[in-house]
């Protein structure tokens, strides 16, 4: 009982994580209906700033949070700016964007290969191999100060979207984009700011990830497929669906991964997917679609 109580402490303390990197491909899509391939590239190149960050200046990953987020807000909106506007009115924009995002996330794994290499890289700061005990139960530094600042993060991004005008504007896009331009939403504008928010929200993913997982140019393509199991999960578009998701799919895999070893514990993302879609494709708090 105390290992299996064990397990599933670890698995919630990376969940806030999960949910932190998903949470912003979920707003993205909400607002544009972006399916956004590279978010998982944007958060590897985060873990990279950080890590030059922290082998150059030596910069403690948490506190680099407050430069990587800035530099992915402005590059998410640069991006968009550059990349998507056209494509907004465009009645073949969701497969549009899928190819656009799928190969900007080429373009970014192809400039991190020819500058960092395929090496393995992780930041080393001194909580990532500490623990706090209780009893018998052990909790790890890192995961518990990543998963705070995760829940705070997306604290702070609720309370944005109820209490701001810009957060109200941004909700009312995710639930009727063109209701909210006859009201008078500037949706062009707002889906900009989105998707810079978005960015931002995989940079300090990414900060957080540089400590907890070891990382090279191409690992975004194993976390993408989790992320898009986890939305699906929670309803595409739900932040609340997300977190739920990231929660529950982080204790099955902790719990897949004691029973069975790591190498199975992907798996349990994968096959959380094929469930839902079978049984429930909106997902858990997701709207079914109304023909």
């Amino acid at each position: 009982m105390i290992e299996l109580l064990q397990v599933v402490i670890l698995g919630a303390t990376l969940g806030g994580v999960y949910a932190l990197m998903a949470s912003g491909l979920t707003l993205i899509f909400g607002v544009m209906r972006i399916v956004n391939i590279a978010h998982a590239a944007f958060i590897i190149l985060a873990a990279y700033l950080t890590f030059w960050a922290f082998t150059r200046y030596q910069l403690d990953p948490i506190e680099s949070i407050a430069i990587v987020m800035p530099i992915l807000f402005v590059l998410g909106m640069a991006v968009y700016r550059l990349l998507f506007t056209r494509l907004a009115d465009s009645h073949r924009h969701a497969e549009m964007t899928v190819l656009l995002t799928f190969a900007l996330a080429l373009v970014i794994e192809g400039v991190l290969g020819s500058v960092a290499t395929g090496t393995y890289r992780t930041t080393t700061p001194d909580y990532a191999s500490d623990s706090f005990d209780f009893g018998p139960f052990y909790l790890p530094k890192g995961q518990l100060y990543a998963t705070a600042l995760s829940v705070i993060l997306i604290g702070a991004l609720l309370v944005f979207l109820r209490f701001t005008r810009t957060g109200r504007a941004i909700r009312a896009t995710m639930q009727n984009r063109a209701a909210a331009q006859l009201v008078g939403v500037n949706v062009a504008r707002l889906s900009t700011l989105t998707f810079g928010i978005g960015i931002a929200l995989a940079g300090a993913a990414g900060s957080l990830m540089s400590f907890l997982f070891t990382f090279f140019p191409s690992t975004h393509w194993q976390w993408i497929a989790s992320l898009l199991a986890l939305i699906v999960l929670g309803g595409m578009g739900s932040l609340l669906g997300t977190i739920v998701g990231a929660m529950v799919l982080s204790i099955a895999a902790a719990l897949v991964s004691d029973r069975f070893g790591p190498t199975w514990s992907p798996a349990t993302f994968f096959l959380a997917l094929f469930v839902i879609l079978m049984l429930r494709p909106q997902g858990l708090f997701g709207k079914r679609a109304e023909l």
